[in-house]
């Protein structure tokens, strides 16, 4: 007994590691998913199927029936396959996928077809963009068709899953499989953290993340760089500001992620308690790269301070409780009063849909430049387009 107990502890870890990588090597191989703690604070998922994701609401639901630990290295484990594959050229799932030149590459050909549309008016004669939202869209679907019919090429696709085989049960892999047979590139949204991802894996032609839940929302993110770019003039030395829904806001958790590229940033957070920044965003974005950023829930306070101003609404869509979307909906509401001590340069940015949250009377201070942003998203979709089709 006393030879065989060091052989066990020994041999226990190695057959661990062993199972969970060849689960999870099946799992995928089956379009199964991933346990792993995003988007919220604390709260773990375990998928079974792409289509049949099931929200374990907190760990003490986890604690008596499943081991946390467990299913926390189980998510590590699969992290380090998603690392080694994050770059492959068939997918932009986050925009993790693009360095830092890339982004300034993107931003520069937008200019570029801000300043000569002519030229790029039949860069993608033949091709055809695949446009698949399961999930409701007005200005990102409608912005990727415009950006892909402004150089030339074609559109098809559906506006909700109720129109596509989904409502049938079909997989997303499935889907994907053959739409990528009717199209040489497809952008895609869905509710699902992760279903782009997924996609990817399957898909014969290149994938563009148009947003995945509350995870994040990457070609919202370049548009938001290309709007800064063009005010600001940099991505540098900037005290920027997020107002709002920070906890399931994707495009605050994205264009976090980007800006920590660039030095001299400086991140305001104001938030409700309840709609905090969730802490893998800010370890991963803030405190891995070093960014100082305080946290508040008085935007009067700190508005004298800030560059940028990134205003969100508090997404219904998010919330499983009624009562508490109710109760935090108006928590923040942006006014001419409350601009007065605000920079004369402040730039005022919002990913919309506007609910409540800006007043309309902000729409004619020149500071406003949201709807700027709706027309900056269609031309750095053009210049994604481009690059992922490897058309110069």
């Amino acid at each position: 007994i006393l030879r065989i107990i060091p052989v066990a502890v020994v041999l226990i870890p190695v057959v661990k590691v062993f199972s969970y990588g060849l689960f999870f090597k099946l799992m995928i191989q089956q379009d199964g998913f991933y346990c792993r703690t995003n988007p919220f604070d604390g709260r773990y998922y375990r998928y079974s199927d792409i289509l049949d994701w099931r929200l374990v609401e907190s760990q003490r639901k986890i604690g008596s029936r499943y081991n946390r630990g467990r299913i926390r290295k189980m998510y590590y484990f699969y992290d380090l396959k998603f690392v080694d594959c994050a770059h492959q050229t068939h997918r932009l799932p986050y925009n993790k996928s693009l360095y830092e030149g890339e982004i300034d590459e993107l931003v520069a050909k937008a200019n570029d077809i801000i300043a000569h549309p002519d030229a790029y008016a039949h860069k993608c004669d033949g091709k055809i963009l695949a446009t698949l939202f399961f999930e409701p869209s007005t200005r990102t679907r409608l912005s990727f068709e415009s950006a892909m019919l402004s150089l030339g090429g074609k559109v098809l696709g559906f506006s909700s899953a109720s129109s596509s085989s989904a409502s049938k049960g079909e997989s997303v892999s499935d889907t994907i499989r053959t739409v990528s047979c009717y199209s040489d590139i497809i952008a895609m949204r869905h509710p699902k953290e992760g279903a782009p991802l997924v996609a990817s894996m399957h898909s014969e032609v290149p994938v563009i993340n148009a947003g995945d839940g509350g995870h994040n929302h990457p070609t919202q993110t370049l548009t938001d760089l290309l709007t800064i770019q063009r005010e600001k003039g940099r991505f540098n030395d900037l005290t920027v500001g997020f107002c709002g829904d920070l906890k399931f806001g994707r495009t605050v958790h994205s264009l976090i992620s980007a800006l920590s590229r660039y030095t001299g940033i400086k991140i305001v957070l104001i938030s409700p308690e309840e709609l905090k920044l969730p802490s893998y965003v800010k370890n991963e974005a803030l405190k891995k790269h070093n960014i100082p950023y305080e946290q508040t829930t008085d935007l009067e306070a700190v508005m004298p301070q800030l560059d940028i101003l990134y205003m969100t609404r508090v997404q219904r869509e998010r919330f499983f409780n009624e009562e508490d979307y109710l109760r935090l909906k108006d928590s923040y509401i942006l006014t001419p009063e409350k601009l007065r001590t605000a920079k004369p340069d402040l730039c005022i940015l919002h990913p919309l849909p506007r609910v409540n949250e800006i007043s309309v009377a902000v729409d004619d201070d020149p500071r406003a430049c949201y709807f700027k942003q709706v027309k900056n998203g269609r031309y750095i979709r053009m210049a994604l387009i481009l690059k992922l089709l490897g058309i110069e």
